[in-house]
């Protein structure tokens, strides 16, 4: 559940707008593509993390069967992917809560959702875990009662005719800007998957991960792509796409209760998805101060990042853990229209880059175990090697292809000065550390 409510975020809930004005009906072969490739990337991180149920998961992974400077720079990445998320989840909240409060600064909801969450994280955590269970749960629900009704509306049971499935073929067919339309699309729908990786973070804590690892990942692959498939389906054929794709004013889910008029679903939907983004901004606050706490134990970020307060929580590395906040607050006072996307953006070039040092990682795994050892694994990805290698290139290819996409063609060259930066600051480190040795 915490791996389902990790990838169900604002890549769905809002993104899916950018998305539905690439591809028209056609996002519906973006999102089962693009689950081709999350789903190859999800069972390279299980069978790893079957044989390695470790803390640290693809970090150690990468360290273990690439090198030092991966395992440190996929760390440091997924840490920042976090932190800029975090940035882009809290600007989502601001855009949902414009449905009720249209003139209200885009900025004041930001900065009143921040301190709130900050205030939230700063406080004695218990029972995180199951906290994050029943969020997910809404979300889960919440998706469910979409498809349910919306297959209600489209075969003629709610207040308005039969809505059937004429609007995924007229308004300019089902592909009104082609195949090119569909990859475009892509460099967002691939985002939605993004959040399996989870499973192999949360591997350490499996009681029997040779059991509990691969039933997590088989169920959880389906459900998504059943999940997003299908609201895909259902909205597209209650809701012309022409009038849905039209700009990031608000869910998507939600102007399809609003538009066939079933009395609050439209507001009950928008709280939905505020309780959906404010849950995956309180998750990744929380990962994201626990990270920056183990890495400056580990010697790899300032020692004040790894002192805890009386209450066990590291408030140093909470605030630092704020950085992707402080950015979505200058970005809603300074480019409002622009501040979600340039903050999703970036978190998408990191996440590329996070993934292919996992297609890599189990490439190199699969030559160290061999054979005889790979096939006693309880859990297999299939086509081995050639699947990790069609999933690589179709990662490259997309993460080319976002200089085509408004809002984020400044994704990729955002993210190459942080990978400089870290690698700088990798040799860095290792010359004081073999500087100390010497001595």
């Amino acid at each position: 559940m915490m791996t389902i409510g990790g990838a169900i975020g604002v890549g769905l809930f809002l993104g899916s707008s950018v998305t539905i004005r690439l591809a028209g009906p056609g996002v519906i072969l973006s999102y089962l593509f693009s689950a081709v490739i999350a789903v190859i990337v999800a069972y390279s991180i299980a069978e790893m993390a079957v044989v390695h149920p470790v803390a640290g998961s693809f970090g150690v992974y990468a360290q273990t069967y690439l090198n030092e400077w991966s395992g440190f720079a996929v760390r440091a990445t997924y840490t920042f992917v976090q932190i800029v998320a975090i940035g882009a989840e809290v600007t989502a909240v601001a855009i949902y809560a414009s449905m009720w409060f249209p003139a209200a600064p885009q900025w004041i909801c930001v900065v009143v959702v921040s301190v709130g969450l900050i205030a939230v994280n700063a406080m004695q955590v218990g029972n995180f875990g199951e906290f994050e269970y029943w969020f997910a749960i809404i979300k889960v629900i919440a998706i469910v009662a979409f498809i349910l009704l919306g297959l209600g509306l489209i075969f003629g049971l709610g207040p308005s005719q039969t809505a059937g499935f004429s609007n995924l073929i007229s308004r300019g067919g089902f592909l009104p800007h082609g195949m090119k339309g569909v990859w475009l699309a892509m460099t967002l729908t691939l985002t939605s998957y993004m959040g399996v990786e989870i499973i192999g973070i949360t591997a350490g804590e499996a009681v029997q991960p040779q059991k509990t690892i691969p039933r997590a990942m088989r169920t959880v692959s389906i459900r998504l792509i059943l999940f997003y498939v299908l609201s895909m389906i259902v909205m597209l054929s209650i809701t012309p796409w022409d009038r849905m794709g039209s700009g990031l004013t608000g869910s998507p889910f939600v102007l399809t209760f609003a538009a066939v008029g079933i009395p609050f679903a439209a507001s009950i939907m928008n709280l939905v998805v505020i309780t959906a983004a404010l849950s995956s901004a309180n998750t990744n606050l929380y990962l994201t101060s626990r990270t920056l706490f183990s890495l400056s134990r580990d010697g790899y970020a300032g020692q004040a990042l790894g002192r805890l307060g009386s209450n066990g929580v590291p408030y140093m590395a909470l605030l630092a853990s704020a950085g992707g906040m402080v950015a979505a607050i200058l970005l809603a006072i300074f480019a409002p229209g622009q501040a979600f996307l340039l903050l999703y953006g970036i978190a998408v070039a990191g996440m590329f880059f996070v993934w292919m040092v996992i297609l890599l990682a189990h490439l190199a795994f699969r030559r160290s175990l061999g054979r005889a050892r790979i096939a006693s694994l309880p859990i297999h990805l299939p086509f081995s090697p050639y699947a990790q290698i069609i999933a690589l290139a179709g990662l490259a290819a997309i993460a080319v292809s976002t200089f085509y996409v408004e809002g984020l063609e400044y994704s990729f060259p955002s993210f190459v000065p942080f990978l400089l930066v870290i690698t700088a600051f990798y040799w860095t480190l290792k010359q004081r550390i073999r500087g100390r040795r010497g001595r």
